[in-house]
C-alpha cells in the first residue's frame, strides 16, 4: 500500500492508503475519495483546477511536464511547490508525501 496525507481547504488532514499499481492519478484518487476538487479538463493539464501544494515529499515526484509548469504560470498563487494533481501518477514515489488542495470547488 501507497500511504500519503491530503489537507483540505479547511485544514483537516486524512492519510489515504492506495493500493500499488493502481495507475491512476492522484486527481482521480482525489476525486474517488470524494474530495471536493473541479478537475474540469479531466486530467489533459489544460485548467489548473487540480492544483495541489506540495508540503512534504516533492524531491520524490518525478518532474514537471512543460504543460504542467505553462499552466501553473497561470496561477496567481502557484508556487515552487505546486504542482496539478492530474499529472501526478500514484506510485512509491507518493509515499509519506503531503499535498493540500488548492484549486478551485464545486459551486
Amino acid at each position: 500500500m501507497i500511504q500519503f496525507t491530503v489537507e483540505d481547504r479547511t485544514g483537516d488532514r486524512q492519510t489515504l492508503e492506495i493500493p500499488e499499481g493502481i495507475n491512476l492519478s492522484l486527481m482521480e484518487v482525489l476525486k474517488a475519495s470524494e474530495y471536493n476538487i473541479l478537475a474540469t479538463c479531466g486530467g489533459m493539464a489544460l485548467c489548473a483546477t487540480c492544483h495541489v501544494q506540495v508540503l512534504e515529499g516533492l524531491d520524490a515526484l518525478p518532474p514537471q511536464t512543460d504543460a504542467e509548469l505553462d499552466m501553473l504560470d497561470t496561477l496567481p498563487d502557484a508556487g515552487f511547490d505546486s504542482r496539478l494533481a492530474c499529472q501526478i501518477r500514484v506510485d512509491e514515489s507518493l509515499e509519506g508525501a503531503i499535498f493540500r488542495i488548492r484549486g478551485e470547488e464545486h459551486e
